[in-house]
């Protein structure tokens, strides 16, 4: 066999390396996006806040009124309950903390409720903000959009509103 025939299949070869080598050599447009500070920044973020401190401002109030007379009715209990009989002091001892209690399920309760609508409204404000990155992504070419705060490692930082 010639030397010609045997060096076909190699030669074969190379070419179909630097065939498939072309697509992968070819630049990637990549983009960073600081995630947190782009939620913490986001005027959707400061609009959702607004609204829930809206919505949970009465309960809050309510909650801040109960805790102040808790608080005056233990400072004049502590005032006039050496002058009450024993069974007044204990019946106005028992009171008080049956009110205590219920002050501290109103509470618990106000933040469970205050914690799961942030959540809910944070998400949402998330998965518009996502969204929102896809569609810049794609509509400016971006093979490659990483969420993260890179800048320390880089040698250029942009801001996002640079960007236009």
């Amino acid at each position: 066999m010639s030397t010609f025939n045997r060096s076909i299949p190699l030669l074969a070869f190379c070419v179909c390396g630097l065939v498939m080598s072309g697509p992968a050599s070819a630049e990637i447009k990549m983009g960073v996006v600081n995630f947190q500070k782009l939620l913490e920044d986001a005027p959707q973020t400061k609009t959702a806040m607004q609204a829930l401190e809206n919505e949970f401002a009465p309960r809050r109030r309510e909650l801040l009124t109960l805790q102040n007379d808790l608080k005056a009715r233990d400072e004049k209990l502590q005032k006039e309950g050496a002058g009450m009989s024993e069974a007044d002091r204990a019946k106005a001892e028992k009171t008080l903390r049956d009110q205590q209690r219920e002050f501290s399920r109103k509470a618990g309760e106000f933040q469970d409720d205050a914690s799961t609508r942030r959540n809910e409204e944070i998400g949402k404000v998330q998965r518009y903000l996502v969204t929102e990155i896809q569609g810049y992504a794609n509509a400016q070419g971006f093979d490659l959009v990483q969420a993260g705060d890179l800048a320390g490692r880089g040698t250029r930082t942009q801001d996002s509103r640079d960007f236009d």
